[in-house]
């Protein structure tokens, strides 16, 4: 797959992800055989006043790429003033391709007009993509949603409007915003924006594993498939999406003991580029989809949760795979399945 001259060695890609898809999570699904990978969404407004969580978000490492900071925000000039900080980076530190958040469902995002919201303003989607693409060579990217809600399914006219504005390829969430993450994706959708444009098109939704992406590419003819629950607790599904499309091979799931110690790497990744106190707590909900479908996983959990350092989480887990190793358990491969309720969602 191809971006404007940005070139992915595959079409599988990792979805931007609101709270999850931090650097370490990136490297992760770099590694098992994602294309590529997106920043969580980053406040163009934070961007170009220079606030420093903001900046923060920005942080990658060299393997990452092809990376792609997500951006949101409503006003067009400001999205280009963004879109030039990025541009103007130093060369280590400058994506390789901006996004833009269209498909964010969130209260708090849709009432600055913004993420979703734009999906109802197809003039001014225009306006922001043009300055965009205006203000510098970095390709320019939207992830947006089927419409509004059911009365307003209009993907293919914003997929013709990006497209003419300058944007240089589009994925696809396909739900409306009013259906947030419920119900099942309306895959025919996405094959109707691919016949409608000729930038690449990225279809998202219910690719929950590797048959189910094969089956994506198919029915829908589109360029690329970008997962995001699906890799939650499990970057290997990258790994099986390649090896079955590649070479035809069905994979095994990670047994307990790999989950386990991808589990330990990731919270020592954490820790160097967060620090010892957001590492433990943000590593929580990984280490909970890491141990999902596991003996006694349920008490895991619970430990992981009253954790107060990464140090004392790096030992539960420890102790934990010691523990199935010695009861034979330790190359034991759950089926991986859908995450549990209340999953943090993918941005858009």
């Amino acid at each position: 797959m191809r971006i404007g001259p940005i070139e992915y060695e595959t079409p599988f890609v990792l979805a931007p992800l609101a709270g999850v898809s931090d650097s370490p999570f990136r490297q992760l699904a770099r590694e098992q055989g994602a294309g590529g990978v997106t920043t969580e969404m980053v406040s163009a407004d934070g961007l170009v006043r220079g606030n420093q969580a903001t900046l923060d978000y920005l942080a990658f490492e060299p393997q990452e790429r092809p990376i792609g900071v997500q951006l949101f925000g409503a006003d067009p000039g400001v999205m280009a003033e963004a879109t030039r900080v990025l541009a103007d980076l130093p060369a280590e530190r400058r994506p390789d391709l901006v996004d833009i958040n269209m498909g964010c469902p969130v209260r708090k995002v849709v009432n600055r007009c913004a993420g979703a919201a734009l999906l109802q303003d197809v003039p001014r989607i225009e306006r922001i993509v043009s300055a965009m693409a205006s203000a510098s060579d970095l390709p320019v990217t939207a992830k947006i949603r089927l419409g509004w809600d059911g009365n307003s399914r209009n993907v293919v006219e914003v997929a013709r409007a990006l497209e003419g504005a300058g944007a240089r390829a589009v994925a696809i969430h396909a739900r409306t915003r009013a259906e947030k993450f419920e119900g099942h994706a309306h895959w025919d959708m996405i094959g109707e924006a691919k016949r409608a444009i000729g930038i690449p098109v990225i279809g998202n939704g219910d690719v929950r594993d590797a048959a189910g992406a094969v089956r994506m590419l198919r029915e829908t003819g589109c360029d690329g498939v970008m997962l995001g629950r699906a890799a939650f607790g499990d970057p290997w599904v990258f790994r099986r999406i390649r090896a079955l499309v590649e070479r035809g091979e069905a994979l095994s799931p990670p047994t307990a003991g790999e989950r386990l110690e991808a589990g330990i790497r990731h919270l020592a990744m954490m820790v160097r580029s967060a620090g010892e106190h957001a590492a433990a707590r943000e590593m929580r909900k990984h280490v909970a989809w890491y141990v999902k479908g596991l003996p006694h996983s349920a008490r895991v959990r619970e430990q992981v949760n009253h954790t107060r350092s990464a140090a004392e989480m790096a030992g539960l887990m420890r102790g934990y795979l010691d523990e199935l190793a010695a009861n034979g358990l330790g190359s034991f491969a759950p089926e991986p399945g859908e995450q549990p309720a209340g999953a943090l969602r993918a941005s858009g």
